[in-house]
């Protein structure tokens, strides 16, 4: 079993390698190869018995994909993108790396001829409003941003490529990870994860939305069980409808607080700040709020049932389950 890994060195393929050597198998097969893909180096981790590449360099630069997919590798996770709070600040970049790089994949793979099964990390960014209460599932993607409208155009080339038999896809469309471990990073949503992550490491955060945001969340964990389940999900039983909307908690910013102040206490929560950012808010006004993801569901996928649980994870994985 060979897999190819593009967005290696970002927060959710790094989590993906580890569980990837942890298991070591997939879809009931030993893994012999890892290919991991970036725009910087990815760590190589040392393995026993796994053979692994890195390669780095534009997804969108010519021929660059051709060279990649040529060991034809069984399994693709295509993680690679630019977020969407830096998609929206740079329009040619966000098109470039988002929609460019990822055609450039698809089509390398085609070319190729080898059909392996591809799982791409698409974004609940598709959806725009207004929106009902509970998103379903058959509700229409409308984009009303840079990011979200490059994750449906590609959406639609993932479910046209393997109408065409050119690859077996599968996309996800990922609510909010949180809690992000590290630095922040240019998504608009990366206050989410701030304003848990900063107290309980000791340090102040900004919150720069109302706390009456309601928004939809998963844990890093639940990312990496989503990709593990897509890539081994039988593809008969998705059917023709291959982009699927990720199960998750749906939260306010208040009781995403109140949920931190339950485990942490309230001095810790103190540590959250309030500063409107009207940039941020222009994004985030405009996002989904709830999903009923019945789909997914049925399909097997499944994330945390609070947020509690989502912050304990954070500790756990993260903190050695020590707060500062």
């Amino acid at each position: 079993m060979r897999i190819l890994i593009t967005g290696a060195a970002g927060m959710v393929g790094r989590k993906l390698i580890a569980r990837l050597a942890k298991n070591g198998a997939l879809r009931g097969r030993k893994i012999t190869a890892l290919d991991l893909h970036d725009i910087v180096a990815p760590q190589a981790p040392a393995l026993t018995g796994i053979d692994v590449s890195i390669h780095t360099g534009d997804l969108s630069a010519p021929g660059a994909m051709a060279a990649l997919v040529a060991p034809r590798p069984d399994v693709i996770f295509h993680l690679a993108g630019i977020v969407s709070g830096e998609a929206e600040a740079n329009f040619d970049l966000g098109y470039r790396v988002n929609l460019d790089g990822t055609r450039a994949l698809f089509d390398a793979v085609r070319l190729a001829a080898f059909a392996p099964r591809l799982v791409f990390t698409s974004s609940i960014a598709v959806f725009g409003a207004p929106f009902p209460d509970v998103i379903p599932d058959e509700f229409h993607p409308t984009p009303l941003t840079s990011y979200g409208t490059q994750k449906q155009m590609s959406e639609a080339l993932l479910a046209d490529y393997t109408r065409r038999g050119f690859f077996d896809g599968i996309g996800i469309r990922l609510p909010t990870i949180c809690v992000r471990p590290g630095k922040p990073n240019k998504a608009a949503s990366s206050f989410f994860s701030g304003i848990i992550r900063e107290p309980l490491a000791g340090q102040e955060a900004i919150l720069p939305v109302p706390r009456s945001v309601l928004h939809t969340h998963a844990s890093p964990r639940s990312a990496v069980n989503f990709l593990i389940h897509a890539a081994e999900i039988e593809g008969d039983k998705v059917g023709p409808r291959r982009n699927l909307t990720m199960p998750g908690v749906a939260v306010t910013v208040g009781e995403q607080i109140e949920a931190l102040e339950r485990i942490a206490g309230v001095e810790v929560a103190k540590r959250i700040r309030e500063q409107p950012d009207e940039t941020i808010w222009a994004i985030v006004k405009g996002w989904p709020t709830r999903f009923e993801a019945r789909r997914a569901r049925e399909l097997g996928f499944a994330a945390e049932s609070s947020f509690d649980e989502i912050i304990r994870a954070h500790i756990e994985d993260e903190l050695g389950g020590k707060i500062a």
